[in-house]
């Protein structure tokens, strides 16, 4: 049972308004699914957006952002909690703590170094949750043909390749999330460069 979905988003909201159109379906179908939304706490782009969304529905919204950005006003007030962390670091860990789930959508550097680092998490079985990678517009279709790449080039296992979960439909995803059970893979290691 996923209780809460961490959301890495950007802080901006693109050059398109299909983005904050996605970012505001995803909050709205975690209120009315009742479950609770993490993210970064801000109240600024993608992330203002997903929040207001999931709160305008009755939804638990818990914001984790670092003391930095809170003192460049751009914290979301309105929030069930917000906890102010020091570092990045531990806004990452502190998030990955509180979800059960992830799902990134739209973003910059920071979006994809959040994702990336909970991939890694649960390619070395650091963790056991489900990732979903919401392909808004095919904005992401470069990374995952990286991701192929990498795989073909034997960088990445299909295994570990799998862990991530695709989609452009914001309610289609979610559902996947849901009823998907993390795999249990070991981390794959060639042995034979040794």
């Amino acid at each position: 049972m996923i209780e809460r979905v961490g959301v890495f988003c950007g802080s901006s909201r693109g050059n398109d308004p299909v983005y904050a159109h996605a970012a505001a379906q995803v909050g709205a179908l975690l209120a009315e699914r009742g479950i609770g939304l993490v993210y970064g706490g801000g109240n600024v782009g993608l992330m203002g957006v997903v929040a207001d969304a999931c709160l305008a529905g009755g939804g638990e919204v818990i914001g984790v952002i670092p003391q930095s950005l809170l003192d460049k006003e751009v914290g979301h007030r309105g929030l069930t909690e917000l906890h102010i962390v020091s570092t990045m670091h531990e806004r990452k860990a502190l998030m990955a703590d509180l979800a059960n789930s992830f799902l990134a959508l739209p973003g910059g550097y920071g979006t994809w170094d959040e994702f990336c680092e909970i991939l890694t998490w649960c390619q070395l079985g650091l963790q056991r949750k489900t990732f979903g990678l919401l392909n808004v517009k095919g904005y992401y279709d470069p990374m995952l043909r990286m991701a192929d790449v990498a795989v073909a080039e034997g960088f990445l296992s299909p295994v570990h390749r799998g862990i991530i979960l695709t989609g452009a439909d914001p309610a289609e995803l979610l559902e996947r999330l849901v009823n998907t059970s993390p795999a249990v893979v070991d981390k794959w290691l060639d042995r034979s460069a040794r």
